[in-house]
């Protein structure tokens, strides 16, 4: 069984590592917004309605599932790629759920007192 004294570190470190990456991921997204805004302008300027970018979402579907079933490796090695893109969005999801189970419970507790306040909790 654990000591009390190791929980608390071990629920204090979550805590930190959670808030260091949520900042650092939130920080390396924010860095190339303007590029990623630029981009998305281009892409979504030059479909004339919303029936054809329907249709473009619904043929890259397509080929995605073509690209599943028949050639694995192609198919994985754009999900690599995908994910390689995505890394800072991967951090701060993980800092994120690290820090809300250290600051949930904070939070819980509170609610608890709030409710029963003579801590029949």
């Amino acid at each position: 069984m654990a000591k009390p004294h190791m929980q608390i570190a071990s629920k204090n470190l979550h805590t930190v590592a959670g808030a260091v990456l949520f900042s650092l991921g939130l920080t390396l997204l924010t860095a190339n917004l303007d590029a990623v805004a630029a981009q998305a302008s281009t892409w979504f300027s030059s479909t004339p309605s919303s029936l054809d970018t329907a249709i473009e979402v619904g043929l890259a579907g397509l080929r995605a599932v073509q690209a599943y079933f028949f050639d694995p490796s192609a198919f994985q090695a754009g999900f690599v790629a995908i994910l390689v893109s995505l890394w800072p969005l991967i951090l701060v999801i993980i800092g994120a759920i690290l820090f809300r189970d250290a600051m949930g419970e904070r939070f819980a507790k509170a609610k608890l007192v709030r409710t029963f306040p003579s801590e029949e909790y």
